[in-house]
This record gives structure tokens, sequence and C-alpha cells, in this order.
């Protein structure tokens, strides 16, 4: 019988990555300009990885130094790198160990793909409490999401096959468009109740993990 693959994204899906940097730029910056900012970083921290040969605690820094300098903003001294430090602490969605945990006993095998270093997903999978059987992370790679090398390095890892494989993941941009470029299963965790994107057609949508077991079971029957 052929092993079934689940493949996460880590920040945004299994851990609450807006919560964190929100919390950071409130702490830096004010309670009245956070929001803001952080809809911004959206924006910049993509562009900035563009340079692929950059580790994800750089991409941090740097994008914090640019929206402080785009908004004419002080950052304290000593606290350029302020998200790189934070980020380890930042806590799982409540429903992502129980639902990650039942996945597990159903025989699925956990694998995450994350635009991170190696540190950082180490300790966020700690603080989610669930075992995994590996981590692909893009500063071992030199590579970021959505470019199609953590699917690549996966499948090159494993004996995994397509058709028992589904990624799942938060955003349309880094995750569900190019897993879906490579006709991999797909399924998406809508927790921002977005309007999804024209052309990219996840196979299942999700608000949350609470009820992934049983989608994922759907998608790929035992």
């Amino acid at each position: 019988m052929a092993q079934r693959w689940a493949t996460f994204d880590c920040y945004g899906t299994l851990i609450d990555w807006n919560g964190g940097i929100l919390r950071e730029f409130e702490r830096l910056f004010g309670v009245e300009n956070a929001p803001r900012l952080l809809e911004r970083y959206h924006e910049v921290e993509p562009e900035i990885q563009e340079d692929s040969s950059l580790p994800y605690r750089s991409v941090q820094t740097e994008a914090l130094i640019r929206l402080a300098e785009e908004e004419r903003l002080a950052i304290p001294e000593g606290e350029s790198d302020a998200l790189a430090k934070a980020l380890p602490d930042w806590a799982p969605f409540p429903e992502v160990h129980d639902a990650l945990a039942e996945v597990r006993r159903r025989g699925w095998n956990l694998v995450i793909l994350s635009n991170t270093d190696r540190d950082l997903i180490e300790a966020s999978m700690r603080r989610i409490g669930v075992p995994f059987e590996f981590a692909i992370v893009a500063g071992e790679i030199g590579s970021y999401k959505p470019a199609h090398a953590h699917w690549e390095q996966f499948f090159g890892n494993t004996t995994a096959e397509r058709d028992q494989h589904v990624h799942v993941a938060a955003s349309l941009f880094h995750d569900i468009a190019p897993a879906r470029e490579l006709e991999l299963k797909t399924v998406w965790i809508n927790r921002l109740d977005e309007i999804g994107t024209p052309g990219v057609r996840p196979d299942r949508e999700l608000p949350d993990l609470a009820g992934l077991p049983n989608t994922l079971d759907e998608l790929v029957p035992q």
C-alpha cells in the first residue's frame, strides 16, 4: 500500500505568523501603526525574497528596516532583528496540535516546506508538539517559494507518489498557486476569509485545520 504524504507551509498555516508580527509592530511602533505596517509587510517580504541567497532572518530584518524608513519611524536601538528574535516564541493556532496528531494517527506522513531557516523551523516544530518526518527550509536549498524547489526537494527525498500527496497552506501566492502548477492536490487554509485568486483553484478550502483529517482522507482515501 502506497504511503500518504501531507506537506505543510508553517507560518500562517500552523503558526500564527500575522499575530506574531503584529505584536512586534505594536511593541516597536505603537498599536495605531501596527495594522498598516503588517499590510505593507506582506508586500515587502516577497520583494526581498527575490534574492534567494538571503537567509530568512536577514529577510525579516531588511523588511523591518525598509518599513521603518518608508514610514519615517525609528527602530529602537538593537531591535532591527526583532522579528527574527521573536519568531521562535510565536504560538501555533489552537486547533493545530490535535488536528495534526489525528492526521498522523490515520497514517499520514507529515513534512514542512518553509521559507525560513533551520533553527527557526526547529523551534516552531517543538512548539507544535507533533512529530514531522522532516522539514525543508529555504535557508538550506537557496530558494524561496513560490519557486518550485521545495517540492522538487521533497520528491527527491522521498518515494512519495504524486497522487498520494496533498499540500496544505494558507498562502495562495507562496504555496497553493505553485503546487497547482505542479498538478498537486491542495488544501487552502483560508484563515482570513480571503477572496480567492482568479485561476488558482485549490481542491479544498477550510477555515482552519479542524476539518483537515477528514478532508485529507477524502482527497487520498486509504
